[in-house]
């Protein structure tokens, strides 16, 4: 009796394996699940959407027209022979590689920008412009605690512009850029990003300031609310754009550059290269909004302006744009300047004696200091001198923003076909404070019609 229980188990046991047996060949009747590999699910979806003008396919018949792959593996309508799986083409196996996202005949910038989407091809919609790229950067002056606004900026110009392009993006700075702010900034920009140092005598009290007087003078202006009237810092900025920026050992490099600066927006899309059209057409300088400028700011630069003028009557050169910056040939300036926080323009002849002359001679009068003379209506009075005005030029069709104004392209077919989200009534280029106006007289350009004002019937 004490195996009866044991022989009872044995038999449980004996019957529950020749059900388990039962089951598993019944099972392996039943048709199996398979997973589809990668190369499947591309065949299927060439088959499903996009194998069109195939022999096999009645759609190839009739009017129905090839439809473009975006991936550029698959143009012939077939993938290129995989590699091996767990190992990318050309890389040892075992390691960790990004697989297929890279054009080979393009530099990788991916060292310096981090962002490999950037880079993918499956991610750009439109073909890159075809041509030379031109010797060009951005350049941006910036702190490190403005990381946010210029990251924004950042990604309205890659966005709208620079993912076609992939041009270079210098960062400057009186203080050295932290990690953080070189991490972001790389990770955005298509382009090789660099970050240098400004040398502390492009960014400091010149010798033959008297201190005490530009004491008084900030402190008069803080007195009549005069805006930045009290900074030195932005005193050392205006200072340092007007004469020291193309100078830097980073911007040695470079022919041509587009000034960036924090919390811009651009509306539009812009499918054209801007330097290589600043080239190929004889184009030094450019802007996209213009308005007077706060006359309180620059009581004597008109005087020191005339000074140079006398002194280096050479460097003024015929059939400049005289008119735009003085009503009067000369005598008094109109406070027009052309907005200098966008300017695309040509790094050689701000490095021109010719330029540097009119720096110089400006510098040793003091205004950056007694008074706070901008860099705008500093470039604008020597682009509008000392270059033909032929060689400046208004991008209409470049939307942008900077606060409180905006430029929006006039045209409302240009805006639906580059994807513009701008307000058109919010315009600054025809508003009393702006000198647009000035510029198209001067330059015989027709005022363009104000679409958007007329009345629908």
């Amino acid at each position: 009796m004490a195996g009866t229980p044991r022989y009872a188990r044995y038999i449980i046991l004996s019957l529950l394996c020749i059900f388990l047996i039962l089951f598993f060949s019944s099972s392996s009747d039943s048709p199996r699940q398979t997973y589809k590999s990668a190369a499947d699910l591309l065949k299927e979806s060439q088959s499903r959407w996009g194998n069109v003008g195939s022999k096999n396919n009645p759609a190839s018949h009739g009017t129905a027209k090839e439809v473009p792959l975006s991936d550029p593996l698959l143009k012939d309508g077939s993938h290129s022979a995989a590699p091996k799986a767990g190992t990318a083409e050309g890389a040892p196996a075992g390691g960790s590689s990004q697989v297929g996202l890279s054009n080979p005949s393009e530099p990788d910038h991916r060292v310096s920008s981090p962002n490999p989407l950037a880079h993918s091809p499956q991610t750009k919609l439109e073909p890159k412009p075809s041509g030379p790229r031109m010797n060009a950067t951005f350049v941006t002056l910036a702190r490190n605690s403005d990381i946010w606004e210029i990251a924004r900026s950042i990604r309205q110009v890659e966005d709208r512009f620079n993912r076609k392009f992939n041009y270079d993006w210098v960062f400057l700075n009186d203080k050295p850029f932290d990690e953080s702010f070189k991490t972001i900034t790389s990770a955005l920009v298509s382009g090789t990003t660099k970050y240098g140092q400004i040398p502390k005598e492009h960014w400091s009290f010149p010798e033959w300031i008297d201190q005490d007087k530009a004491k008084q003078v900030r402190e008069d202006m803080a007195k009549k609310k005069i805006i930045y009237g009290d900074s030195v810092s932005y005193r050392h900025m205006c200072r340092y754009e007007s004469g020291f920026f193309f100078r830097h050992p980073l911007m040695l490099e470079y022919e041509w550059y587009w000034r960036v600066e924090p919390s811009i927006e651009l509306f539009c899309d812009i499918n054209y290269d801007a330097f290589r059209f600043m080239a190929e057409n004889g184009k030094k300088y450019s802007f996209v909004l213009s308005l007077l400028e706060y006359i309180d700011t620059i009581p004597t630069l008109w005087a020191s302006t005339k000074k140079f003028m006398n002194t280096y009557p050479e460097h003024l050169v015929p059939g400049n744009s005289m008119k735009f910056v003085s009503d009067d040939g000369g005598e008094t300036y109109n406070k027009c300047h052309f907005w200098s926080n966008f300017e695309i323009g040509n790094l050689n002849w701000l490095r021109s004696k010719a330029y540097i002359d009119f720096f110089t001679s400006l510098d040793k009068d003091g205004g950056f200091f007694y008074e706070r003379w901008g860099d705008a209506p500093v470039h604008s009075i020597a682009a509008s001198l000392m270059l033909k005005k032929e060689e400046i030029h208004f991008f209409e069709d470049i939307a942008y923003y900077h606060i409180p104004f905006t430029h929006c392209p006039a045209d409302e077919k240009y805006r639906e076909e580059h994807k513009c989200h701008c307000d058109p009534s919010k315009n600054f280029d025809w508003n009393g404070y702006s000198c647009t106006k000035k510029f198209y007289e001067l330059n015989g350009m027709k005022v363009p019609e104000k679409k958007d004002d007329k009345k629908k019937p």
